[in-house]
């Protein structure tokens, strides 16, 4: 592949090809996100009505659990075949676009909608949103194959993708862009920002004109948080902190545990979680699909007892279910496990704190957002996710505090965000890695400089920069610089650095560590 490095200095000139490119991809991806999104709808009533029968003529089983067995081993076959459709698939997207490995983007679109709508209608405890971020990468990476045309240009494709997916599942195109801005590129770029933004309110507008404008969750809010119960908010920060700090360590528990199985090959495994969703469908059914079942019994007539069962058997099988590499998302799982513990705080509150009960589905959508935060480590997009999600834009300041105090806790307590840990481990245990020795192939590369990096107030002659690694071009407030050895280098500016692809991984790991803040 040719690299256009004039385009790394007419970037105006390609502005509008690239608007343009998104604005395909937020289309084809709205549409593709709003089928999956429809099919997992019906598949999730489906499996409903399906445990209903079946509990009602008990003798009838016999033939419930062999079906799920065997459906089981079909998904895990098919993992077996195409493994980048196992899990979320947002570690898959960040590693592709970090250079981890090759995406085949036609096969691992096709088996990740199959598969997911398959555990969905096994009953399996998934989201839609990981899925729908990897379907969304996957239509962009054919976009981007055809019609990139510079590597850079594909990833920023790819993150449109990305961003217009998440859009499309949840109606959230705000949430999206910043999601992709905070877990994906975890920097800021105009370039990057107008490009997603584009693809998400595309897809978005596709969304909609299919599912209407009704926001996911329906929460009777009347009014916002007062000012004088703000302390009580510091605490429920620090619950969901605590909490999505488990979340994370017995997550990655979990798949320790589904590896240690050496007598059970893996494309066998997914079978475990078919045969207790089995079980759960029969005895236990309000903890099937991704929660939509739950949201009703959410409400200050629920006893205690009963929210902490809905917490603890939702925890548990989404644990169960997402641990065994199964084809779906951690997402609205987790949304409405913060939203249990949430109603479980809004209870204690209101029946022993002395808070008015008009706030106690207040409690609910603060924890949402503070339990997201914990887990995921992207406090600005769990605070818009729930303001798009519930259609209410006065919580704003509440969310942001329970959000924070979360953020704080889960970083005292040393977890790491998940989608960091879940590629580690998919890198670690599946060995995706491109290690093609192409060194005529180039990849262009930009990174921000952040205050107080190592790069930061230095000429260019004094930073030691990674072998193989040629700085083209500073991006410094809208002008482009040709650097020199006596070039100082200030925090804010965007350096394009050039770079072979087959050490692409290596190479975007030092210039991090060049960029980023001490």
């Amino acid at each position: 592949m040719k690299n256009n490095y004039k385009a790394l200095f007419n970037s105006d000139r390609h502005m509008l090809f690239l608007i343009g490119k998104s604005l395909l991809i937020g289309l084809l991806v709205g549409v593709t996100v709003v089928a999956y999104r429809w099919v997992l709808a019906a598949f999730e009533a489906l499996s409903i009505q399906m445990y209903a029968m079946f509990a009602a003529h008990p003798t009838a089983s016999f033939l419930l659990f062999p079906c799920l067995i065997l459906a089981g081993c079909g998904i895990g076959l098919l993992i077996k075949k195409y493994p980048l459709i196992g899990g979320s698939g947002i570690p898959q997207v960040k590693g592709h676009m970090l250079g981890h490995f090759k995406n085949a983007w036609i096969s691992t679109l096709f088996a990740k909608f199959f598969g997911g709508a398959v555990c969905i209608l096994a009953g399996l405890s998934l989201g839609r949103e990981g899925p729908s971020i990897q379907l969304g990468a996957c239509v962009a990476d054919g976009i981007a194959q055809k019609y990139g045309k510079t590597r850079m240009e594909k990833k920023f494709l790819m993150a449109s993708g990305a961003s217009a997916g998440l859009s499309a599942a949840f109606n959230a195109p705000l949430a999206g862009v910043m999601f992709t801005l905070e877990e994906i590129f975890k920097y800021f770029s105009p370039t990057i920002l107008l490009s997603t933004m584009t693809a998400a309110v595309t897809s978005d507008f596709v969304s909609k004109q299919v599912f209407g404008l009704q926001p996911v969750f329906h929460f009777p809010i009347e009014k916002s948080m007062p000012l004088s119960n703000y302390w009580i908010l510091i605490f429920l920060g620090i619950a969901v902190g605590i909490s999505g700090s488990f979340y994370n360590w017995f997550l990655l528990k979990i798949q320790q545990l589904y590896r240690k199985m050496a007598m059970l090959p893996a494309e066998f495994r997914p079978a475990i979680a078919f045969v207790i969703a089995g079980f759960f469908g029969l005895l236990f059914p309000y903890a099937l699909g991704g929660g939509h079942m739950i949201v009703p019994y959410l409400t200050p007539e629920s006893g205690i007892g009963f929210l902490f069962m809905l917490l603890l058997f939702k925890f548990l099988f989404s644990m169960i279910s997402f641990g065994c590499g199964a084809p779906g998302g951690i997402f609205f799982p987790l949304l409405i496990i913060g939203a249990c513990i949430g109603a479980i705080f809004g209870n204690v509150s209101v029946n022993y704190l002395g808070i008015n009960d008009i706030f106690f589905y207040n409690f609910i959508i603060l924890a949402m957002a503070g339990y997201f935060t914990a887990i995921v480590r992207a406090p600005i997009t769990g605070v818009v996710l729930i303001v798009e999600m519930t259609g209410s834009f006065t919580h704003l300041l509440s969310l942001t505090v329970v959000s924070l105090a979360a953020y704080v806790v889960a970083d005292l307590l040393k977890s790491r965000p998940i989608y960091d840990s879940l590629l580690k481990n998919l890198l670690k245990n599946h060995r995706l890695l491109n290690d093609e020795p192409d060194n005529s192939m180039k990849i262009t590369m930009e990174f921000i400089v952040q205050f107080h990096s190592s790069a930061d107030n230095c000429q260019v002659r004094d930073i030691i920069w990674p072998s193989g690694c040629l700085l083209i071009a500073v991006k410094r407030e809208g002008s482009e610089l040709i650097p020199k050895g006596s070039t100082k280098i200030l925090a804010g500016d965007y350096l394009v650095c050039l770079a072979p692809t087959s050490e692409e991984t290596k190479m975007r790991s030092q210039l991090l560590r060049l960029t980023e803040s001490r």
